[in-house]
């Protein structure tokens, strides 16, 4: 059952980092912007009242800003991961298994997070013994 479990989390991971790409894809955006001018141009047609119209102009707008938000986020989120991976490869008693920590599993990220966690708990000993 444990290796159903982790072969499943492997997939959602695959899953979501090709979604993530796809959907930052300025391809992608083309596309949409494409597929919601047809639909607006579609409808523009029919006889439909202010109200619903205003609707599918604010529904097409949402669907667009999806995937401007998605590559915004992912320009931050590699230029911050190329920054923090950086500052720890240039310090020398740096962990460096932290560096590219985003390609992790989410499983290996929850047990490099526990390794801090009792760091931080061993030095808040070490500063109530000193005191």
């Amino acid at each position: 059952m444990r290796n159903l479990y982790s072969y499943t989390e492997q997939i959602f991971e695959r899953l979501t980092t090709i979604t993530t790409s796809i959907l930052g894809n300025s391809i992608t955006f083309i596309i949409a912007f494409c597929l919601v001018i047809f639909w607006w141009v579609n409808n523009f047609f029919n006889n439909r009242n202010i109200h619903e119209i205003i609707g599918e102009i604010i529904i097409g707008t949402t669907f667009l800003s999806l995937f401007i938000i998605q590559k915004s986020f992912n320009k931050f989120s590699g230029s911050l991961h190329l920054k923090i991976n950086e500052l720890v490869s240039s310090h020398e008693p740096a962990n460096n298994s932290v560096i590219n920590a985003e390609e992790k599993t989410e499983k290996e990220i929850t047990e490099l997070s526990k390794e801090y966690a009792d760091l931080a708990d061993q030095i808040k000993e070490i500063a109530k013994d000193k005191k």
